[in-house]
Formats: structure tokens, C-alpha cells, sequence
């Protein structure tokens, strides 16, 4: 596959996303009003990996990453193109060296609206709607008090019980992502311990204008509410971020009360089979880790 892409008068080179300098794709991801600081960057590239294409000057033009989950199965994300270079195919060149580097896995991502006609034309299927919901967080109302458990910190000890309650309900490992996502500087986590284990957990970390509150895995809206709280409570005053697919009940109805209305909504979108997401009962996902929307 070609590494140069001529576009009108100049071209574009591919590297990988580890070569390129960090401050080139924080402006690259700024040009498009994309919320990711520096420091995301550099979080995403120690996990995933990916190509960006490069014109003469230096300046990243485009981007799109990849990030993997056991071995047959990855995410697609920050999938940036200049306006430039998408309007003249840049973008579609780019994926097209990312499904060559995961093929043989299946994949999923999160579109957003441009987005969206690039990845149905490189064959993804739709397969739910995602809401990003964001803004300066009101003071939440007060919620039901824990009667069947206990909300506290994550300690440690926790982490096991934690990995597999995970595991059960994507249905793909993402041992390797959490550990990078709870060894974040300032990131915070509460889970929800009852007598037979552990029963929910939410993770809140910096990110972007101020705090990203994702992942969060519950068995229903009072157990998802049980562990956000805290988060929420701690937060008043500042700009938090909560990516859901969940549009009504309780936990909904928090978020809008909190001040986190919904701001934009991403497409969830497979390739090769569907998300691998547990389909039995009791827990599912009530956010996803936004940072690798794309």
C-alpha cells in the first residue's frame, strides 16, 4: 500500500503515531476543535497505535488509531483529518492502512457525524447511538442511600474482581487499558461492594476541558448512580464529560439535573461482527472511556 498520497499541489507522507511530535498532534486535534490536551495524546499512544500522515513542513495533517482487545478484536479512534485532505480522499487512505494492520480482528468504533460516511464507506455497520453528555456541573440532587453495599475507593484488592465483572460485560479484555486508565495522575475510582463482591464501579480521570467520568459498569440505574455520585459530588463547579447510551430513567435524569445535557451524540459502529458486548443479565455498560472516540 502506497505511503505517499498526493493531495493537489504537495503530498503527505505516512508515520507512525509514535514518530510524530506530540505538539504537531495536539494542534492537529485543536484545528478541528477536538478537546484532547497534549497529555491525552501521549496517554493514547502508550496503549494503542496507528499512522498520521505528515506534509513536508512537518505539520500532521491526519490521523487514526487503533487500539486492541484480546487478540480478535479492537477499537478504531481519533480518526482526524484536515479539511484539506478529507476532501480529497485523505482520510479513507489512512484507514485503509489501519484495517490492513488489524486484519484478521473484528472492529468497533465511535463515529462522530463527519466521521460517519468515511467508516460506512470502509463497510461499518451501525449499531447504536451514544450521547456525550457535558457541561459545568450543578450541584446533583440528592439520591437514595446505599442500603445493600458499600460505596467506597478502589483499593487493590479490588482490582481482580474488578478486571472480571469487566470482562463479563464488554466481553473483551481490557486489563492493559484499565491499568493505564487507573494509573492516570488524578484518576479516581469507587466501586460498589456488596457480600457476594463487587457489583459496580466508575472511573473519573482529567481529560481534555476538565474531567471525563467513563468507564462505568453497573447492574442497573441505582447501582450506576451509587458509584457516579461521589464523582459528581466532589466536581461541582467544573466541566465533566459523561459518554452514555442510556437516554432515559434515573441515571439519565441525574446527568441532566447535574448540568450534563447532552452537547453531541456518536454512532456506534462495528466491522467483521458486532461489539462483543455481554447480552445476559445483570450488568452493562452505563459509560464508555471517551477518550478514544474518534
Amino acid at each position: 500500500m502506497n505511503d505517499v498520497f498526493a493531495l493537489d499541489s504537495f503530498t503527505v507522507s505516512r508515520q507512525s503515531v509514535e514518530e510524530a511530535d506530540l505538539a504537531a498532534l495536539h494542534a492537529l486535534s485543536v484545528s478541528v476543535g477536538w478537546p484532547h490536551r497534549a497529555e491525552d495524546w501521549q496517554f493514547l499512544r502508550s496503549y494503542g497505535d496507528g499512522f498520521v500522515a505528515v506534509d513536508a513542513s512537518g505539520r500532521v495533517q491526519a490521523s487514526a488509531m487503533w487500539f486492541p482487545f484480546g487478540d480478535d478484536f479492537a477499537t478504531v479512534g481519533m480518526v482526524i483529518t484536515s479539511p484539506r485532505l478529507q476532501a480529497n480522499g485523505g482520510g479513507a487512505w489512512l484507514m485503509q492502512h489501519v484495517l490492513e494492520q488489524t486484519r484478521g480482528r473484528a472492529l468497533g468504533l465511535h463515529a462522530t457525524r463527519a466521521a460517519h460516511r468515511l467508516y460506512r464507506s470502509q463497510g461499518f455497520a451501525d449499531e447504536a447511538t451514544i450521547y456525550q453528555n457535558q457541561g459545568v456541573l450543578a450541584a446533583p440532587p440528592a439520591a437514595r442511600a446505599v442500603t445493600d453495599g458499600t460505596v467506597r475507593p478502589l483499593l487493590q484488592s479490588d482490582l481482580p474482581d474488578l478486571l472480571a465483572l469487566d470482562r463479563r460485560t464488554t466481553g473483551t479484555d481490557r486489563a492493559a487499558l484499565l491499568a493505564l486508565l487507573f494509573g492516570q495522575s488524578e484518576a479516581e475510582a469507587y466501586v460498589l461492594h456488596r457480600e457476594d463482591g463487587l457489583a459496580a464501579y466508575a472511573l473519573a480521570r482529567p481529560f481534555g476541558r476538565g474531567t471525563v467520568i467513563g468507564p462505568v459498569i453497573a447492574k442497573d440505574d441505582d447501582d450506576a448512580i451509587s458509584v457516579v455520585m461521589p464523582h459528581l459530588q466532589s466536581r461541582v463547579g467544573t466541566f465533566v464529560r459523561l459518554d452514555t447510551g442510556q437516554t432515559d430513567g434515573p441515571f439519565a435524569q441525574l446527568l441532566v439535573l447535574s448540568g450534563l445535557t447532552v452537547f453531541d451524540t456518536v454512532t456506534r459502529m462495528s466491522l467483521g461482527r458486532a461489539w462483543p458486548l455481554s447480552s445476559q443479565p445483570p450488568h452493562r455498560i452505563y459509560a464508555i472511556a471517551a477518550q478514544t472516540i474518534g
